[in-house]
């Protein structure tokens, strides 16, 4: 059941305060969603989806990120689409598959519109830990951090 194309047909970036305004407990809530499902054969399905990344202070909405696009996803088809149509639902393989290549391929198109937006990026930046080194350090050496 793989993914046959990936394409965006949508992207929009808000921030709604002043860049050098500062927040407080500031939280960036991301989420794929499948808006539809339409059967294009008996093997291929036309997929949907919005992605969204959102910003939010204890006393304001910072920014807005939206991603839409559509995935030719192939496999069967008839049963994802009825399934779909009756209540919603997709299989679950299906739907991680789906989900998975909707945040692979919208994160990293979130953080450079994070950028340019001057907003913080939708992922967690990794904290870089230096332990002290024991005894005394060598003159002109540092630490290596990878």
């Amino acid at each position: 059941m793989p993914i046959r194309t990936f394409e965006l047909s949508h992207v929009d970036g808000r921030r709604f305060v002043k860049p050098t305004d500062r927040w407080i407990n500031l939280r960036v809530d991301h989420n794929s969603t499948v808006t539809l499902i339409s059967e294009l054969g008996d093997r291929q399905a036309s997929v949907d989806f919005r992605f969204t990344a959102n910003y939010h202070a204890s006393e304001a909405v910072v920014g807005l990120i939206q991603i839409e696009g559509n995935i030719l996803w192939e496999g069967d088809a008839k049963g994802l689409v009825k399934g779909w149509s009756a209540g919603g639902q997709m299989p679950p393989d299906v739907a991680q598959e789906i989900h998975t290549v909707i945040m692979t391929n919208c994160i990293p198109e979130a953080v450079l519109l994070a950028r340019e937006l001057r907003l913080p990026p939708p992922i967690p930046i990794p904290q870089v830990n230096v332990p002290p080194a024991p005894g005394k350090p060598g003159k002109g050496r540092s630490p290596e951090i990878a």
